[in-house]
């Protein structure tokens, strides 16, 4: 058997440094016991990334030359080295870009709907070209050229906004809400309801990738749909959501896409306060693939809500972003605690973080939002590179857990990834390819035991850093992926603050 085993710091004094394969004793004796059972299986692991926004994708093309973003990309998805499998993008603009606010379908002046999207358009021009707009300016050519570097990566959209002329407000920016039920065309035919239009607007936005080479694997139905942000947003209720997803959406995408896939919720878990059997059927759910889920607001005990519904049906977690100045402990907490332990022992099989770069501002945005940091920071001005804790989060699960794999049962000693003790998730392929992730909430170093269902009285013996992990990967193959991690470029980050941030709400916040 070999084997490959990584120590992260949270202070990153240790970047996934390889440390010698631990010591095997016959009994744990003062370490923490951590026992591994691949008899009891639960989901698969479908992989980890994050949101390529055109805020990311304008800083590849505009900071860096095509030698530095093509090491980038390739360090960041191929399998041979960080692995990171999917990605998440905006459909239309988000609060996260470099360009002014647009839809797919803006309409010229005078035009006042558009049943049959006639003026639906991703963009202009060659991508990546000057003269570009829209997505076709930044976001579609850094897609194109990590599709070449991995094929396989899988892509999760997602709408901001749905165009103005669809929204009762009449504007992209704002909370507005779409005009379910009225009549966009000349006469009252089923197809010329905004709510259909809007499902036309979902298949020629897919079919339009796809003629670029870039194949959409899901989408949600709408991000955040309880947010009312002064940046593009539609809001909506869930049953809103079951019926326009049931009644259009799904009957649209099977009749030209049927292999897309569909995510509910796409929000906080104060979304998910109600368990989602309480407002949809079991036939109505088999319009979705499952749910789609934030961790910014809400409580803990709410991610049953979403991820134990109904039979079949597959939990992701969409989006999450650290800030720029928060401390070793939170960030760690969020990222290697919350994310990686305790959503996946959930039963959370996909993970995608917020911006897959953002710049030593936490730009830029359209929004004027500030304070945020991507999965790497890009230095404006040079193209270098600092890789943040979510870049080694995701490196974990990219370059140690193979997508297929399963996870199993293993103990872990903390129930929310912030509490408690170490923690753990562990994950087996059906021909024994073994992966393990420990992460350490406390603030000093963590003895840790190791042993497997099956081993007998072998345990194997290793300290967890602070606030870090130690990820284990085991397999009789060659395909263990022994690559390193790059030092990163010396730049100044400006640590600007931000308001305190309020997922961590009590019993009594929900009056």
């Amino acid at each position: 058997m070999k084997e490959i085993w990584t120590a992260t710091a949270g202070d990153l004094s240790q970047r996934r440094e390889p440390i010698a394969t631990p010591e095997t004793t016959n009994g744990p004796g003062a370490a923490v016991p951590i026992v591994i059972d691949p008899t009891r299986r639960y989901q698969y692991w479908e992989g980890a990334g994050a949101a390529l926004t055109d805020s990311s994708a304008y800083l590849f093309m505009t900071a860096m030359d095509a030698d530095q973003r093509h090491r980038i990309l390739t360090e960041l998805f191929d399998p041979a080295q960080a692995g990171l499998s999917t990605l998440r993008i905006s459909m239309g603009s988000c609060d996260f870009s470099s360009q002014r606010y647009y839809s797919y379908d803006d309409l010229p002046e005078g035009v006042m709907s558009d049943s049959d999207m006639t003026y639906f358009s991703i963009g202009q021009g060659k991508p990546g070209s000057p003269e570009a707009t829209k997505d076709m300016k930044y976001v579609v050519p850094v897609l194109q050229e990590i599709m070449a570097i991995n094929p396989s990566v899988r892509i999760l959209a997602s709408p901001w906004s749905a165009p103005a002329w669809m929204k009762d407000s009449g504007r992209l920016d704002g909370a507005g809400r779409l005009r379910l039920g009225q009549y966009c065309g000349n006469g009252y035919r089923p197809r010329d309801t905004v709510d259909a239009a809007y499902a036309r607007y979902f298949v020629r936005f897919i079919q339009a990738y796809q003629e670029l080479g870039i194949p959409i694997a899901a989408v949600t139905m709408q991000n955040e749909p309880s947010n009312n942000p002064s940046w593009p947003m539609t809001t909506w209720t869930p049953e809103e959501l079951v019926r326009w997803g049931v009644d259009y959406l799904r009957p649209a995408l099977d009749r030209s896409f049927p292999e897309v896939e569909i995510f509910f919720g796409d929000d906080g878990l104060r979304f998910f306060s109600r368990p989602v059997s309480d407002y949809m059927t079991p036939a109505e759910a088999q319009s979705f693939a499952g749910t789609a889920m934030h961790t910014y607001s809400g409580l803990p005990k709410w991610v049953v809500n979403a991820t134990r519904q109904f039979p079949g049906w597959r939990s992701v977690m969409s989006e999450r972003r650290c800030m720029l100045d928060e401390q070793v402990d939170e960030a760690s907490h969020v990222m290697f605690g919350e994310i990686g332990i305790g959503l996946v022992r959930q039963g959370v099989g996909m993970i995608d973080l917020w911006n897959l770069a953002l710049d030593e501002r936490g730009l830029p945005s359209w929004a004027r939002t500030m304070g945020r940091r991507g999965v790497i920071t890009v230095d404006s001005r040079t193209g270098g590179i600092k890789r943040n804790l979510e870049y080694f989060m995701l490196r974990n699960f990219g370059q140690d857990v193979p997508v297929g794999a399963l996870r199993v049962a293993s103990t872990s000693h903390t129930l929310d990834g912030r509490t408690g003790g170490l923690g753990s998730v562990a994950f087996v392929r059906d021909d024994g390819e073994l992966s393990v992730i420990l992460y350490n909430p406390t603030g000093v170093p963590i003895r840790a035991a190791l042993t497997v269902n099956g081993w007998g009285a072998c345990w194997r013996l290793v300290s967890v850093p602070a606030f870090g992990t130690v990820s284990c990967h085991m397999s009789d193959s060659e395909r263990l992926n022994r690559s390193t991690v790059p030092e990163d470029d010396q730049f100044v980050v400006h640590m600007t603050p931000h308001p305190a941030d309020d997922h961590d709400e009590g019993e009594d916040d929900q009056d």
